[in-house]
Order: C-alpha cells, then sequence, then structure tokens
C-alpha cells in the first residue's frame, strides 16, 4: 500500500435492491440475502438506497428493520433517505425505533432538495403545503433535534391514564452521532461538518465553477477536507466513499463481459461536467482485485479516506452480486489493507 493512503478501516456495500413488479417479495428477499452474506463475509457495513415510485427499496427503515432481525454485527445504513418525502419527525421516531431493535447498529443517511419530479408528485406528497414546503438544511436540522433528543413540543406529563414525554419516544442514545449527510456539493460537506454529522460522498460531485478543474477526484477531495476543517471531530471525522467498485476475479467469462458492457455504457458522462448542475460522475472501476486497488491508491480523496461504502450496480442479478461481494471481502479489501470483521 503506498505510504500516502490511510489503510481501510471499514469496508461496506450499498446496494439499491431492485425487484420485479410482478413479485416484490423477491426482490426485497434477495437483498435480505445479500445483507447476510456481507456478514457472513466480514463486510463492517450495509447500505441500501431509497427509491420512490420506482422499483427498488421505497422503505429502508422497514427493510433494514427486517434486516436487523437476521444479523446480529453488521451495521445498516441508508444512502440516502431525501428528506423531500419525509415528516422529521415521524422518521425520527422509526429511526430511534430500529436503531434500538438493531442494538445500536443503524447509520442513517440523509439528503435534502425537493422530490425527484416534484411538480408530477407534490399534489399527491403535499396537496395543501406544496408549494411552501422547505427543502433546504432546516429539514435536516429538525431530524437532528428530534433524534438527539431536544423537546419536540412544551407539554409532558400524565394526563389521565396516559404519560406523555416531551422528545420523541423511543430515545435511542448514541443515535444522534451515527447521523450521515450524503452530499456532493462543497457546502454540503461544510454544513455537515459544522452540524456534527458524518459525511457520504459517492460517485457523484458538483463542479461549482466553469474555472474549476473538472477532475473529479480532487473535487472530492476538496470537499471531504472542507467537511473536516468545520467539524468538531477534524480529521477523525468519519466520511465514507462511495464508488462503483466491480471486482472480478472470480467472475465468470459472460459476468466480465456484462461488467465492461454496464461501465462502457456509463463511461461517456465521466469525462465533462454535466448538465446545469454541473455534475461530475467517477468512472466505474472494472477489474481484477489488483487493478482496481492500484486505480484505488492512486484516486487523490480515497487516499484521504479509512471508510467506503462501494456501490454494487443497479441492474445485475443475485449471483453476480453474490460474486461481487466475495471478491470484494476475499480479494479487494485484503489488497487496500483492511480485514474481514467475522467476530
Amino acid at each position: 500500500m503506498p505510504p500516502t493512503s490511510r489503510p481501510l478501516r471499514k469496508l461496506g456495500f450499498l446496494t439499491i435492491g431492485l425487484f420485479d413488479e410482478a413479485d416484490p417479495r423477491r426482490g426485497h428477499e434477495s437483498t435480505l440475502e445479500i445483507i447476510e452474506l456481507g456478514e457472513r463475509l466480514g463486510f463492517d457495513s450495509a447500505w441500501v438506497r431509497h427509491r420512490h415510485l420506482q422499483y427498488g427499496i421505497s422503505s429502508p427503515v422497514a427493510v433494514l428493520a427486517a434486516a436487523s432481525q437476521r444479523t446480529r454485527r453488521i451495521e445498516l445504513g441508508t444512502a440516502v433517505i431525501p428528506l423531500g418525502w419525509e415528516n422529521p419527525l415521524r422518521l425520527a421516531e422509526d429511526l430511534a425505533t430500529v436503531d434500538l431493535l438493531s442494538g445500536g447498529r443503524l447509520n442513517p443517511g440523509v439528503s435534502v432538495g425537493p422530490p425527484m419530479h416534484y411538480d408530477q408528485v407534490k399534489e399527491a406528497l403535499y396537496p395543501d403545503t406544496g408549494d411552501t414546503e422547505d427543502f433546504g438544511y432546516e429539514r435536516v436540522r429538525r431530524l437532528l433535534d428530534f433524534v438527539r433528543g431536544k423537546p419536540a413540543t412544551d407539554f409532558s406529563g400524565v394526563e389521565g391514564f396516559e404519560v406523555f414525554s416531551d422528545r420523541v419516544q423511543p430515545h435511542s442514545p448514541g443515535l444522534g452521532r451515527r447521523l450521515w449527510y450524503g452530499g456532493g456539493s462543497l457546502n454540503s460537506a461544510r454544513w455537515a461538518g459544522e452540524h456534527g454529522m458524518n459525511f457520504l460522498t459517492s460517485s457523484v460531485v458538483k463542479a461549482e465553477g466553469p474555472d474549476e478543474p473538472a477532475d473529479f477526484a480532487e473535487i472530492q477531495l476538496s470537499h471531504v477536507r472542507a467537511f473536516r476543517a468545520h467539524h468538531p471531530d477534524g480529521d477523525d471525522a468519519r466520511v465514507s466513499q462511495g464508488l462503483v467498485v466491480i471486482p472480478t476475479d472470480s467472475a465468470t467469462p459472460g459476468q466480465r463481459a456484462r461488467y465492461e458492457e454496464y461501465a462502457d455504457r456509463r463511461t461517456p458522462r465521466t469525462t465533462s461536467p454535466q448538465g446545469p448542475a454541473r455534475l461530475m460522475f467517477a468512472p466505474d472501476l472494472v477489474g481484477t482485485s489488483a487493478e482496481i486497488a492500484e486505480q484505488l491508491h492512486a484516486h487523490a480523496a480515497f487516499r484521504d479516506v479509512d471508510e467506503v461504502a462501494f456501490a454494487l450496480p443497479f441492474t445485475f442479478e443475485h449471483e453476480d452480486y453474490v460474486q461481487i461481494l466475495t471478491d470484494m471481502a476475499t480479494k479487494l479489501g485484503p489488497a487496500l489493507g483492511w480485514q474481514p470483521n467475522t467476530g
């Protein structure tokens, strides 16, 4: 391992949990089986994406509640819950409940911004308040306050036979330090640091200005360093990187061909900033674990983190994910200085 790289301390993976509309139970069961496999292989964390009105996980908190009862050690995260779809008080109740059921293993990641295709869904989602909802950082701050135990009301005490609390119940001590912000901009990185959150950085970042060099790794590194500079824990603040990584050590020739075709289709978007938001996409890394490790050690942002949650591609089959995760845990992780957690 090059001396400029931090040893990889935590290895995780991220799945979207796709399902067939005709058999959604099978897709959800596949996701749970993959999480169970991840624990057996020694992964430190398993993360699920969040999709609304699509054929992916729409209720990650419910899925992770199920996963918490089928695992005993692996950390369980969301990457990420878009808060534009959520009531922060109700979400705080659900998160605390699942965290307690899991024995303190929940790592909720959230993000802000209007819901995708908001003009098409706002009448269903917010029929009376659609034009006045605040989708900015204040929504995250409310969630943080509720999870961390700040009062949600000025009323508490006994009323008849019922006892009321002025803060969200149940309260799960420690959950407030395991909240993550998923951000791709410099402003988001700073805000997450200032509010004592952890920071999830993915395979998408924003090239803020037209004069900024279009180098994904350098932009991502600037976000990591800005986050730590504004966080009370400084260089010890937790950052997790989420690139798409596909090791092929034990893949069949057919699998390798499909993986390479998948990455090739997505490569054109990685060459320059995309759209008005100037989004930069990281290339998918496909190859042997030795080849991928060499690429990661050359990645400026990877060298500055010690946690990753590598993203599984969206459209592969269950057996593909089994092969990829097995190679990650047995080949790629050790090549990056990581050791499986099988205790």
